[in-house]
């Protein structure tokens, strides 16, 4: 998909069932405004290393979200994950170095809470990074306004991404509980959700009071 550099949006967040449903707003609304969204977890080939893969995203992506929340240690001996904050100085190390088309990419830093990241990443400072609170609906609205104010200039307001987000979920749980067996729709795979989430959009279901530009996919 390097062809689709201009479209493509590098989703760099922790992949745990407690980020789960932050993680499926962020991509929604990602697909919401005409773009797509890139994971490491969207294929699975055993050959491929994890870093390879991350390299591969990036360099094909004008946009990077990176979600740094779950660096910190939560437990007693439980070590910071690090991952995160690593494939950011990638996509920054891109964005800064490579030149040519990569020196328009765009980042965004999503954070728990403000200002927490600068006990951990004080090279931040001065970096406006969002935070969430663990909400989604607030990550939907960072990740709205970043789009609105870095490229589309308009949109829908985060409240009424917000309302399609649950429109949507009630689709997937007919789709794949209903129809496909699945216990609840935390049984079913995030690169097979997105599927579900392009899926419908195209059919229709969109909000038909959005400029034409904002409805492709």
């Amino acid at each position: 998909m390097a062809g689709d550099f201009d479209k493509n949006v590098f989703v760099n967040c922790p992949f745990d069932e407690e980020f789960r449903q932050i993680l499926l707003g962020i991509v929604f609304t990602i697909i919401y405004f005409g773009y797509k969204p890139r994971l490491s977890i969207e294929r699975a080939d055993s050959a491929e290393t994890r870093i390879q893969k991350i390299l591969c995203l990036i360099e094909d992506s004008k946009f990077g979200i990176h979600d740094i929340s779950r660096m910190i240690s939560s437990n007693s001996g439980e070590h910071y994950r690090m991952n995160m904050p690593f494939e950011l100085g990638i996509d920054y190390g891109c964005q800064k170095l490579k030149g040519g088309k990569w020196s328009n990419k765009k980042i965004l830093i999503l954070e728990k809470e403000r200002y927490r990241f600068q006990k951990a990443i004080s090279d931040l400072s001065g970096s406006d990074i969002k935070n969430h609170n663990d909400e989604v609906d607030k990550a939907i609205t960072a990740v709205r306004d970043w789009f609105v104010t870095e490229e589309l200039k308009r949109g829908a307001s985060g409240s009424k991404v917000w309302d399609s987000y649950n429109d949507f979920q009630a689709y997937l749980y007919d789709e794949v509980v209903e129809k496909d067996g699945h216990t609840s729709t935390d049984d079913v795979q995030v690169p097979e959700i997105i599927h579900h989430m392009e899926h419908w959009f195209a059919s229709g279901i969109w909000p038909c009071d959005l400029p034409a530009v904002l409805r492709t996919i």
